[in-house]
């Protein structure tokens, strides 16, 4: 018989997510397993408890009953120390956990002998995406942010010039250009405001100019961190580094009208990297979010769960629940996380739970196990992202080197053709001693068409056709060259045949120009 999963009603204030919803136990019920939920849990995220029973989900009426009635226990919050008290040996939980933090409560689910499973403990490999609960949530809290932005904001992102006046576009600033700082910088660009980002990890200056956004730099010849070596995340700075970052930043601050900080390393305080004097040097009527709020903020100013506005008027946003804000979206997200999990710790998809801790992601996850602490796990045996080797600087070449290298390859291709002019004159020298001269005629055409069709079609620039039409218009050039030679033939036969050889190949190279015509304009504004 499959084991049975129940999702409880979330505690914390303000929360409206919930980690079970009707298709997410569809899904589930395919792998064996049998779902049951809280009553009410869904109601936050738009989901009625009618919705849950047409699923074939059992709503039961307490946390007691469900928790008692069910193996698999699935929330997003730590559970509160009530919950915790009714977990029993052998049960597991499934949930943000974070027990970096919660040392007290992870104590607890040991002493009680359940088996605890972090969602904020998925590590960070590729096999782990569709479990990254985390990123799930950052990115809508991303998302998130820029709308609370231009909630908070008085003026258009995008620029407008109308009767009425020129709309300057707004300048927005995302600091940290993680899963939730690249979700934001996507929204912001999409809106039309000008974006700029900024992130102590030099792999991702390309992601964040493939956005739309503008990476910003700075002059600093320490180096950073490459974020392979910390799992994906970004690592601390430098003394060094940090006052750099924050010279740039008071630079940028008279600038820019919406400000978004994302940066936050696990198991620490959020660094400071938007003191006071950077608000107080921002216009009136500008916005900071601070994502990282929950952690102490990015913002000297930030005052976690409420919003306030500074002395000069900057409205300074500091909640900790964005993705509760968009509750169906977060709940369908992290629903499907959830289910990954249990489709992973269902391997036969009988229903049966293999908790294996020879798995990187099960085991990197799981906190508590049989009684005894797990965490902090040992470090998945494969790297979160490929280190990236420097790039090479490519070395500019002087006005006279230039004119050396192109004088060396002229000369280079020169040798090569006399090379190859004397070797054919060897070969056909070698051939006509021995060949009948109708055969040395008909060869000799047929020579001169390959090397004239070569020089004239193969050799044109690549920028008036691609390199396909070249070969094609190359091979058709050599055949209207040997039509033209055979036209003035005796044989009516060869003359009819040339003329409609003719005739193609010329079909074939004036359509592949107008194709290529026809592809060029394709990149090319109206």
């Amino acid at each position: 018989m499959g084991q049975k999963v129940g999702a409880l009603k979330e505690l914390a204030i303000g929360e409206l997510r919930v980690a079970l919803t009707p298709d997410s136990a569809v899904q589930l019920a395919k792998l064996g397993h049998t779902c049951f939920v809280e009553a009410g849990a869904g109601l936050g995220a738009g989901l009625s408890d009618d919705a849950y029973r047409a699923a074939g989900v059992t709503v039961v009426d307490s946390a007691a009953a469900l928790v008692a009635a069910c193996d698999v226990i699935v929330k997003v919050r730590p559970p509160l120390n009530g919950e915790i008290e009714l977990l029993s040996a052998g049960q597991t939980l499934i949930s943000f956990f974070y027990p970096g933090q919660n040392g007290e409560l992870l104590d607890q689910a040991r002493a009680k002998g359940a088996n605890v499973i972090a969602m904020d403990m998925v590590p960070r490999i590729s096999r782990a995406q569709k479990m990254d609960a985390l990123s799930s949530m950052a990115n809508i809290a991303g998302y998130r942010a820029v709308i609370e932005a231009g909630n908070n904001f008085g003026r258009f992102f995008t620029g407008q010039i109308t009767a009425a006046g020129k709309v300057p576009p707004a300048k927005v600033l995302v600091i940290g250009a993680g899963v939730a700082g690249l979700a934001a910088i996507g929204v912001a660009t999409s809106l039309g405001a000008q974006t700029y980002a900024f992130d102590v990890r030099p792999e991702v200056a390309e992601q964040i100019e493939s956005m739309g956004a503008e990476f910003v730099y700075l002059d600093f010849d320490g180096g950073a961190q490459d974020g392979a070596a910390t799992g994906g995340y970004a690592a601390p700075s430098s003394p060094e580094f940090r006052e750099k970052q924050l010279a740039k930043f008071r630079e940028l601050a008279p600038k820019v009208d919406i400000v978004i900080t994302t940066a936050l390393i696990p198991g620490r305080d959020a660094p400071k990297l938007w003191l006071a004097d950077m608000v107080a040097a921002m216009k009136p009527g500008s916005v900071v979010v601070d994502l990282a709020a929950e952690r102490g903020g990015n913002c000297d100013l930030t005052v976690a769960d409420q919003k306030i506005v500074s002395d000069n008027g900057v409205t300074v946003i500091g909640y900790t629940d964005f993705p509760s804000r968009m509750a169906a979206q977060s709940s369908a997200l992290y629903a499907t996380n959830i289910r990954h999990m249990l489709a992973d710790l269902t391997p036969g998809k009988d229903g049966r739970i293999v908790h294996n801790m020879e798995d990187d992601v099960i085991r990197g996850a799981t906190v508590a196990f049989e009684g005894t602490i797990t965490f902090p796990p040992p470090p998945p045996k494969i790297a979160a992202i490929a280190a990236q080797k420097p790039k090479e600087k490519v070395k500019e070449l002087t006005p006279e080197e230039k004119r050396a290298a192109e004088t060396a390859a002229v000369k280079a291709e020169t040798k090569s053709q006399l090379a190859l002019l004397v070797a054919g004159t060897t070969l056909l020298l070698i051939v006509g001693a021995f060949a009948p001269s109708a055969f040395m005629s008909h060869f000799i055409v047929f020579v001169l068409a390959c090397f004239v069709g070569f020089q004239v079609i193969w050799n044109v620039s690549h920028s008036l056709h691609t390199p396909l039409m070249a070969v094609t218009n190359a091979v058709s050039g050599i055949i209207i060259l040997g039509a033209l030679l055979q036209i003035g033939s005796g044989s009516l036969l060869v003359v009819v045949l040339s003329a409609l050889s003719v005739l193609i190949a010329t079909i074939n190279i004036v359509g592949g120009f107008l194709v290529t015509r026809r592809m060029l304009a394709m990149f090319q504004k109206s």
